[in-house]
């Protein structure tokens, strides 16, 4: 698995994630809300023991990452839990971190901040020649996510640069009395790959746009 670095200034996701499971190591756990971050997580976040990775796979529960984090956490407080979610799906039930700052649940939160409901979005740029529908979250204005992590009783940090993801995860990795939010900046631009766009079959799977494997080069 790979990716194509952002163009725009802003922080590559994949690169993020791969990042975050690199320094939490093979026995941390992991969660994901819904979405392209849940995705990327499935790719690049290690997975080498069972149970340590949460997720509702394609259920589509939105708002699942902060309290099935909060869960690992409790189930297990001597391990280091991660929530890997979006800037769409922590806004459906961040207040929950309230919950945690108050009975010492020290989780930790990246959210894949993009500015998006970026799998729709995606759909949109690749299948509605970019027409886009009430997927702008604009929230690289509003919320602050450092400040509302603040308010909630939590740590609230940022990351814009790539110069700056390893110092703030490292961060977050030493503060072991309260929650902690990171938000990374992302690009709205990048995209999850392979997909199956509606109405085909797996046969016409893509790995990036506009490319599909080679079938007739495949050996059976």
């Amino acid at each position: 698995m790979g990716w194509t670095e952002s163009s725009d200034g802003r922080l590559t996701p994949q690169k993020v994630i791969k990042r975050i499971g690199e320094i939490a190591g093979p026995d941390a756990i992991f969660a994901t809300g819904v979405g392209q971050h849940q995705m990327w997580s499935a790719h690049f976040l290690p997975f080498a023991k069972p149970g340590k990775w949460l997720t509702s796979g394609g259920a589509g529960t939105m708002g699942y990452c902060v309290p099935a984090a909060m869960g690992a956490k409790v189930g297990a407080p001597d391990k280091v839990v991660w929530g890997i979610d979006g800037d769409g799906c922590f806004q459906m039930t961040n207040q929950e971190l309230v919950t945690c700052a108050l009975n010492n649940i020290p989780i930790k939160i990246a959210i894949i901040n993009n500015n998006a409901l970026g799998m729709v979005r995606q759909w949109q740029t690749l299948f509605y020649s970019g027409r886009y529908s009430n997927t702008d979250l604009e929230t690289d204005t509003v919320p602050n996510f450092p400040l509302l992590a603040e308010a909630m009783g939590c740590v609230g940090l940022r990351a814009t640069s790539p110069d700056e993801v390893d110092d703030v995860i490292n961060q977050a990795m030493a503060i072991n009395d309260r929650p902690v939010v990171v938000e990374f900046v992302c690009s709205k631009d990048a995209m999850v790959w392979p997909m199956v766009a509606a109405g085909t079959s797996n046969d016409d799977i893509k790995i990036a746009r506009d490319m599909a494997p080679a079938w007739e080069e495949e050996v059976l």
